[in-house]
């Protein structure tokens, strides 16, 4: 077995044994080290996210990279095996192609997981884990996931309410970098939406809540600001941005605190998202002038759309796939014929060898230059033709037919020659 692949991820496993079988980054190069030297694994790339660990592996066993996995993480073979899957070569270059495509992931067409692998390929090329097999495996999977997202709408929708949140603030403002952003909340979903505003680098960002410590700590992941949901009125006109998302039972902004906000701000648009259920934003701010307001609803429609479109994109993406696939098996099977190649080619080139160095020594004592080069050619014809012809000759009658036609398809000779 050339390639293969043993690994498990958010559809086999938990987050209890993903989160046990993770690699952190200093780890992962001690473990590419053994699994390459100690193990029967020439090589190994290892991707570990939070949503999957995989190894890849050529020339080896899966059964000893399995053992190798469990030993390695103090855990019995036998209480990993359930959530495990491993993909021989054919499934393991399909695997690794969608898996670089995004169409394993959990979010469809996410691209997080192409930076991922990109990741874990050079580590393992500065730990010198990874040959020839694996870095064509994975510049292909890059190559393939290039092609799919270029050739379909895979990526081209959000599909996640923080996503589209933002996307719907880019129909307000030119620029989110320009703009004031405050989250009141300090939840998953706040945190989420963090992550992805702040990836616009805004102006400036705040996090408000009931609870300081949290608001501080979620906002110092941010380089922000830490608010009080008491004092939120107070700090309400200074945001163009505000995304809301709390367990509170009654809404936080009123109707009469908003209509205070627009006149601060003199009419200057504000942008708001209530992601809270019951809300946390009463339904009539969203009739004022200058206030944009989306609920959860509306962030789900976006999100629905985009799902949607990203699913008609699948079978064309696994139509890219499956010809790439074929393209890199033929790629791997070749190989196998390289050594007989070199060995041909080494015994042609000796032949030449021999006979030149007759030639030149005839040449050297006087002998007639168009003989020796008559001489040569002979020579030279009569090696490379005795053995094809010598198997022709010796072969049974039944073999003869199909070992001619190899002899005509190896020397390109045509019907009627």
């Amino acid at each position: 077995m050339q390639i293969f692949t043993l690994g498990l991820n958010h559809q086999t496993a938990p987050v209890a044994i993903r989160e046990r079988v993770a690699f952190g980054t200093e780890q992962l190069r001690d473990a590419l080290g053994d699994l390459t030297r100690s193990r029967p694994v020439q090589e190994s790339a290892i991707i570990s996210t939070c949503n999957r660990t995989e190894i890849y592996c050529a020339a080896g066993e899966p059964r000893e990279a399995l053992s190798w996995f469990a030993d390695f993480h103090r855990l019995d073979a036998d209480e990993l095996q359930p959530y495990l899957y491993t993909f021989p070569e054919r499934d393991a270059v399909r695997h690794a192609f969608r898996v670089a495509s995004g169409l394993d992931s959990m979010v469809l067409g996410e691209p997080q997981i192409l930076g991922q692998m990109k990741d874990a390929v050079r580590v393992a090329e500065e730990v010198g884990s990874i040959g020839t097999l694996l870095s064509k495996l994975f510049q292909r999977s890059f190559a393939v996931a290039k092609e799919v997202r270029s050739s379909t709408r895979i990526g081209a929708n959000v599909v996640s309410m923080a996503a589209a949140a933002v996307r719907l603030a880019g129909r307000i403002f030119p620029s989110i970098g320009e703009q004031k952003v405050l989250f009141i909340g300090a939840g998953e979903m706040i945190e989420l939406c963090a992550t992805h505003f702040a990836a616009h680098s805004p102006r400036s960002l705040a996090v408000a809540n009931r609870t300081f410590d949290r608001a501080e700590a979620l906002a110092r992941r941010f380089s922000g600001q830490a608010l009080l949901l008491r004092d939120l009125p107070d700090h309400l006109p200074e945001y163009d941005i505000v995304v809301s998302c709390t367990a509170s039972s009654l809404p936080i902004i009123g109707k009469g605190t908003m209509e205070r906000v627009v006149k601060a701000r003199r009419h200057r648009p504000v942008f708001m998202v209530d992601l809270a259920v019951p809300r946390d934003i009463e339904p009539e701010v969203a009739e004022m002038d200058d206030v944009f307001l989306y609920t959860v609803d509306d962030l789900a429609t976006v999100v629905r759309e985009g799902v949607n479109e990203r699913e008609s994109a699948v079978e064309q993406a696994e139509a890219i796939i499956d010809t790439q696939v074929g393209q890199f098996l033929h790629w791997l099977e070749s190989r196998e014929a390289v050594p007989l190649i070199r060995t041909l080619r080494d015994q042609g080139e000796s032949a030449r060898r021999h006979e030149v160095d007759r030639a030149l020594r005839h040449l050297a004592r006087g002998d007639d230059p168009r003989a020796v080069i008559e001489a040569l050619s002979h020579g030279l014809t009569n090696k490379l033709l005795h053995g094809p012809t010598q198997a022709l000759h010796d072969a049974a009658a039944p073999e003869r037919g199909e070992l001619g036609s190899l002899v005509r398809r190896l020397f390109q000779i045509r019907s009627g020659s």
